[in-house]
């Protein structure tokens, strides 16, 4: 077993699976907090890396592409802080971050881990029901509504429609963004019956963030319906294709015309007996046109 202890959080590998414990260091991050402890079994993980520093190091975990729902919803733009995947490493420590990477990346050799992507979640998202407050809302998600709900800083156009309840089953999508310098951020989902490309400030489907201290919490909402949402790397369904018709019997044969009665028959006998006799049908023609009338008889 290896296992690293540091302010910024503790990490430990059995062999077969991870687990990441959040430190209580005050300079830890809130969502990484509020995400709580991680266990990840083995086959999530593409990687592992540990980069010195001067004063720190960083321990620095990569995911299979499609393994985790908050990395699938917050597409790579989680910061060092808040990213739950990275852990600060004191200098004094580097020795037990070097053999925690080692054992690690001898295990994903021994058991084979693929780094392809994954077609379904290995990890489940946050638990439900939860609700964030941050920039000019509130977003609840109980697993199979969401609800956007406005406050005094709302922007008048998106506030008067009143509060949004969405169901699970009209989402395509769900994406956050943070801030960024003068750039604001936010937690939006696509809804099919009305797809907008409305800035966040008046899109009724989204939360517009500032900058925040809770702003990196919409992220968990979006995780949270990021994991019950079809996974992106899933094969599309096979369309169900209907069966081609059944050519129509064929028809049935018509029965053969009768030919003439039984005295007609002999009278084309005769007739044929009296061309044979008279030299115009040789003896091979008499034969076989003899035989074809008395097969009819």
């Amino acid at each position: 077993m290896a296992e690293i202890i540091q302010r910024d959080g503790t990490w430990t590998f059995d062999g077969e699976t991870l687990r990441l414990v959040p430190g209580r260091d005050k300079n830890v991050n809130l969502l990484r907090k509020t995400l709580g402890e991680l266990t990840l079994p083995l086959r999530a993980l593409a990687g592992v890396s540990f980069e010195h520093g001067k004063k720190s190091g960083r321990l620095r975990l990569r995911l299979r592409d499609g393994a985790d729902p908050l990395l699938q919803a917050t597409g790579g733009k989680l910061t060092e802080g808040t990213d739950p995947y990275q852990l600060t490493v004191e200098s004094d420590r580097y020795g037990v971050a070097e053999y925690f990477v080692d054992e690690v990346r001898n295990a994903l050799l021994l058991e084979q881990i693929p780094s392809s992507a994954c077609t379904a979640y290995v990890l489940p998202g946050p638990p439900v029901p939860l609700s964030v407050s941050a920039g000019d809302g509130t977003a609840s998600f109980d697993g199979e509504h969401i609800r956007l709900e406005w406050n005094w800083k709302t922007e008048d156009a998106k506030a008067s429609a009143g509060t949004r309840l969405l169901a699970l089953a009209d989402i395509a999508a769900v994406e956050w963004q943070p801030a960024v310098g003068l750039e604001n951020g936010c937690l939006r989902f696509t809804v099919r019956s009305s797809p907008t490309k409305a800035p966040p400030k008046y899109d009724p489907n989204s939360v517009e963030l500032w900058g925040f201290k809770k702003d990196p919490l919409m992220a968990l909402v979006a995780a949270a319906v990021q994991a019950r949402l079809p996974h992106p790397g899933a094969a599309a369904p096979t369309p169900v294709l209907e069966k081609a018709p059944a050519p129509p019997p064929p028809a049935p044969e018509p029965a053969p015309v009768p030919e003439d009665d039984h005295d007609a028959l002999l009278r084309r006998l005769r007739e044929l007996g009296e061309l044979h006799q008279a030299g115009i049908l040789t003896d091979e023609e008499f034969a076989t046109a003899k035989a074809a009338v008395l097969k009819r008889m």
